[in-house]
């Protein structure tokens, strides 16, 4: 099985950053990416970022200019650095990560989520 925790989530004033950090445990094994992704109150759960094994990003629209995904692959670990916060981006973040089995059967493993509100 394996676990995701993520910490960092917080109160942040409108234009501040915040670094939210994903350490994941447990059977990890051919990793095809880790991920955040968010959800606001009363909507649905939207992509945020994610990371390759080697080091390849992708960002959404939402996110693209302000925030940073990074990884360390011997920690299996995934960070979210969040700058130029705004009302928002209050949301739960959750840190996602899609592994494949010995015959490519997909597995996302999820976390817990950390809060992030944005507000003055």
């Amino acid at each position: 099985q394996v676990q995701l925790v993520e910490s960092g989530g917080g109160l942040v004033l409108p234009g501040g950053s915040l670094r939210l950090s994903c350490a994941a445990s447990g059977s990890i094994f051919n990793i095809d990416h880790m991920a955040w992704y968010r959800q606001a109150p009363g909507k649905q759960r939207e992509y945020v970022a994610a990371i390759s094994p080697a080091g390849t990003t992708n960002y959404a629209d939402s996110a693209k200019g302000r925030f940073a995904i990074s990884t360390d692959n011997a920690k299996n670990t995934v960070w979210l650095q969040m700058n130029s916060l705004k009302p928002k981006d209050t949301a739960i973040y959750y840190c996602k990560v899609l592994m494949y089995g010995p015959e490519s059967m997909p597995y996302n493993y999820w976390g817990q989520g950390t809060q992030d509100a944005v507000s003055s």
